[in-house]
């Protein structure tokens, strides 16, 4: 092999370990960890905050039945189908997400405790998958009630571009 072609290869190397320095960083705090416990943004990045969103009724005719807007596992799904659009809009992806705060109503069907699990499944549909393997930091918190009566979950999402 030349020196030529040698020095070319590793150019080629070298810019791509650089690029790559400049991604957002996400640490997990073990491998099968369903979230990011950390995320850095390299200098230069740019921040998108995304305001609490939550689900559309499953009817548009039926807003104000017990079930219009579904259990909160259909609710999730339909906040992260939202957000994914509202990402798509501004050029961004789900990937680009690197934090989200859940905001959970304690479900009258579960006894009043917040249903994580539901919530979970349906975010493991956006984040943590073969085809979008980045994972957000995340909070979880239960809050007493969220506008409508039926409505369950209320996200909130920050995402980053790396320059």
């Amino acid at each position: 092999m030349k020196c030529s072609h040698i020095m070319a290869l590793l150019a080629t190397a070298l810019t791509a370990a650089a690029g790559h320095a400049a991604d957002v960083e996400r640490r997990q705090s073990s491998p099968t960890a369903v979230i990011a416990s950390s995320a850095s943004l390299p200098a230069g990045s740019k921040i998108y905050f995304l305001s609490g969103s939550t689900a559309s009724p499953i009817n548009p005719a039926d807003t104000e039945s017990a079930d219009a807007f579904g259990d909160t596992k259909t609710q999730t799904l339909s906040i992260l189908t939202k957000m994914k659009a509202q990402l798509a809009s501004l050029g961004l992806a789900m990937g680009d997400v690197v934090k989200l705060t859940v905001f959970l109503v304690g479900d009258p069907k579960l006894g009043g405790k917040m249903d994580r699990d539901g919530m979970t499944a349906a975010y493991k549909m956006f984040f943590g998958t073969p085809d979008q393997p980045n994972l957000p930091t995340r909070s979880t918190i239960q809050v007493a009630a969220l506008g409508r009566p039926q409505t369950l979950v209320e996200i909130e999402a920050i995402a980053a571009k790396a320059p």
